[in-house]
């Protein structure tokens, strides 16, 4: 991972919107004041604050303040999740490149600034791997080894996949997402990376406005449990929303599920982008809805085109 992508953006702040369960320390609002008896993790201590939970013991052994935090303390609890399906390969040739990404690249650099952000801001974060189900979670932390760690994870996510070798892992993104809401502590912040295309109906007929429903119970879902979600929706316009190709017949693979077809694009053109684009226009009004924040992302205009907007955004909450 080019660390160089991720540390232009430090001087920068990532809020939460509405209330998490916290302890404040200026940043964000929070329900709850005073302590649980339930250790969580440690931080560094902040000059001027009250002295009652700094680890004696750990300074005698250090030389450094650290503060006891308790489940209940921690400013900020965000996890990422982020949809590893195969679908997120595309487009293959760009993978691993932060410059001009491709749907997953995109996804994992993003979520290495946030937890760069978050790290700093000595708040807590988790990453959840979703495909064909929960594929890897980890719970919020909010030290430099766990940090460190994700990095790691997030890393790996960045090989280079040939086309030939590739794996098939198919998206039952709802069902995992349903799952991963169980696991949560209630009031985070759950920042979720897919392109949207699942197949939580098991049957490749259902067309995928269905899906989009399965999509959206899951993160009402979230919502019930007092989340605070953010949709950043991965799409090449170009390719996956206007089929625009060369006029000369194409086989188009499945990714997920290894399908083909050989058409010529310009003769369905027309109507398979009115679908498409219809269908986003739907996804983003029931993310207005639901109180989603959706972020659509053509990940054609590269990466630093799309995060640093978002991100000067988010630090005006």
């Amino acid at each position: 991972m080019d660390q160089s992508q991720i540390s232009r953006y430090k001087s920068l702040d990532f809020f939460a919107r509405q209330v998490v369960e916290g302890f404040i320390t200026g940043r964000h609002r929070s329900p709850f004041h005073g302590f649980s008896a339930e250790f969580s993790d440690y931080r560094q201590y902040n000059t001027g604050e009250s002295t009652r939970n700094i680890d004696w013991r750990l300074y005698a052994r250090t030389d450094k303040l650290f503060v006891k935090q308790f489940e209940e303390e921690t400013n900020l609890r965000c996890q990422l999740l982020i949809d590893q399906s195969t679908s997120m390969l595309f487009p293959l040739e760009r993978q691993g490149d932060a410059e001009h990404p491709n749907k997953l690249t995109f996804s994992v650099y993003a979520s290495a600034v946030l937890i760069e952000l978050l790290h700093r801001q000595r708040d807590a974060f988790g990453l959840t791997l979703l495909s064909n189900g929960i594929d890897r979670h980890t719970p919020c932390r909010s030290n430099a080894i766990h940090q460190r760690y994700l990095l790691g994870l997030l890393d790996e996510l960045l090989q280079p996949v040939k086309a030939d070798s590739r794996p098939l892992r198919t998206t039952s993104l709802a069902e995992a997402i349903h799952l991963t809401a169980e696991q949560l502590h209630r009031r985070s912040l759950v920042v979720l990376f897919t392109d949207a295309f699942s197949n939580d109906s098991g049957n490749q007929a259902i067309k995928q406005s269905s899906n989009q429903e399965a999509l959206f119970d899951a993160l009402r879902h979230l919502r019930h449990n007092k989340h605070e979600v953010i949709l950043f929706h991965t799409f090449d316009r170009q390719h996956e929303l206007q089929l625009d190709y060369d006029a000369r017949p194409h086989q188009f693979i499945d990714l997920e599920t290894g399908r083909s077809v050989r058409l010529q694009p310009t003769e369905v053109a027309e109507a398979y982008s009115q679908e498409m684009l219809r269908q986003q226009a739907d996804l983003q009004q029931r993310a207005l809805q639901y109180r989603i924040d959706y972020i659509p992302v053509d990940v054609a205009q590269g990466f630093h085109q799309i995060i640093l907007p978002f991100l000067l955004k988010r630090s005006k909450v």
